[in-house]
């Protein structure tokens, strides 16, 4: 027996298994958890989970409806190079801090949620630090701040 999925642009045939896993999917990534670690930004703690891995930093913060006000995700990227992110599939309003290899911001982003318009760091980055939109404006964290703790 199969199934038929019906997207506006496209209609697939498939097994119900298959359906049904495709169905869950946002709440199966949600589940998934990250490693988490501690990051600082002068005085202010950060409980950062981590993502490392291609699928770890495409699945990020898809699906969450919330997070908590120091809680954020920190991509690290395999060596510095151009950084930029998007908000496919993500709910919450997000602002974005690109960090170079010296462990400093480079520059800061506000993302709205679910857009596909890329926020890109302003020279090559390693890290991408994810907070709750103005997390950073609030805290008067700018360019050239250091960010400590991040994974090597």
């Amino acid at each position: 027996m199969l199934t038929i999925l019906s997207h506006s642009t496209c209609t697939i045939l498939m097994p119900p298994l298959l359906v049904a896993s495709v169905l869950l999917l946002p709440i199966a990534v949600h589940a998934q958890s990250f490693p988490v670690m501690p990051l600082t930004i002068g005085v202010h703690l950060i409980r950062a989970e981590v993502a490392t891995t291609d699928a770890e930093r495409a699945r990020g913060l898809m699906f969450r409806d919330k997070l908590g006000e120091n809680e954020g995700m920190v991509f690290r990227f395999p060596s510095s190079g151009q950084a930029c992110m998007w908000m496919k599939n993500t709910l919450l309003p997000l602002s974005v801090a690109f960090i170079g290899d010296d462990g400093r911001i480079i520059n800061i982003e506000d993302m709205q949620p679910k857009m596909l318009d890329s926020h890109c760091a302003k020279r090559p980055a390693r890290y991408a630090l994810e907070m709750n939109k103005g997390w950073f404006r609030k805290r008067n964290i700018k360019q050239g701040t250091a960010v400590d703790g991040l994974p090597k």
